[in-house]
């Protein structure tokens, strides 16, 4: 039997558009590019094992970018309604924007550029800050530390623990998602049909039953859709 719908429960969702603007490059996988690099080089396993010296100044240098880059107010907005709601926000970002902004409870669905994990044992999660990691630099095991982040071909993290707070959220609200990455973009369906359900983006790819569209850029309309749930009142 499903769970009752939680009145003060809200789960936002979001993708790498509501980080562009705070000036980090998206990834869309149109030109197999990221960063100015081939995706199969830099977040495969396959890639890892020919080349890890180039795949972690990769994400060394993506760290820098990360650590430079600032909330933008659509990060801040979100985390401002956990002076109301009890807030989860499901993120397909391996940034710490959102920390950063305030939120406190983030999940990540493709892992954190702050942490770093053991090559052979995915369960050995190390804190690391902005610190790079070296080449050569290891676990307990003694296996190679690597970017604690999920690369193609890798099981998301936390897909279960997300999928039970969108399944009995009251208002479900996605950022910046082109909805286009499985099985992480596939949570959103999990909301409940009495929910209320919101999109804001500038492009989807295909409608989503139930949930209301709003075009727009994350910083021009999240601060609006947080000031009418603040009011406890529905977007309109």
């Amino acid at each position: 039997m499903a769970k009752e719908i939680d009145r003060n429960k809200v789960v936002v969702f979001t993708g790498a558009g509501i980080s562009a603007e705070s000036g980090l490059n998206t990834f869309r996988g149109t030109d197999g590019l990221w960063n100015n690099h081939l995706v199969d080089d830099v977040a495969t396993l396959a890639g890892w094992a020919r080349d890890p010296e180039l795949v972690l100044d990769f994400y060394n240098q993506l760290r820098e970018e990360i650590t430079a880059a600032e909330p933008n107010i659509a990060h801040r907005a979100i985390a401002s309604l956990e002076e109301r709601y009890e807030v989860v926000v499901v993120t397909q970002n391996i940034d710490n924007l959102h920390e950063r902004a305030g939120s406190t409870n983030v999940i990540h669905l493709h892992g954190e550029i702050t942490k770093m994990r053991s090559s052979v044992d995915s369960s050995l999660v190390y804190e690391q800050g902005s610190e790079g990691i070296r080449y050569g630099q290891k676990c307990e095991l003694q296996s190679q530390l690597r970017p604690h982040v999920v690369w193609f071909g890798e099981k998301i993290n936390n897909y279960d623990s997300a999928r039970s707070h969108i399944a009995v959220a009251s208002r479900v609200l996605v950022v910046g998602s082109s909805l286009s990455v499985f099985p992480a973009s596939g949570l959103i369906k999990k909301a409940r049909y009495h929910a209320e359900k919101i999109i804001i983006g500038l492009e989807i790819e295909k409608p989503v039953y139930g949930y209301q569209f709003l075009k727009a850029k994350a910083g021009s309309m999240v601060p609006y859709v947080v000031k009418c749930w603040m009011e406890g009142r529905r977007v309109s």
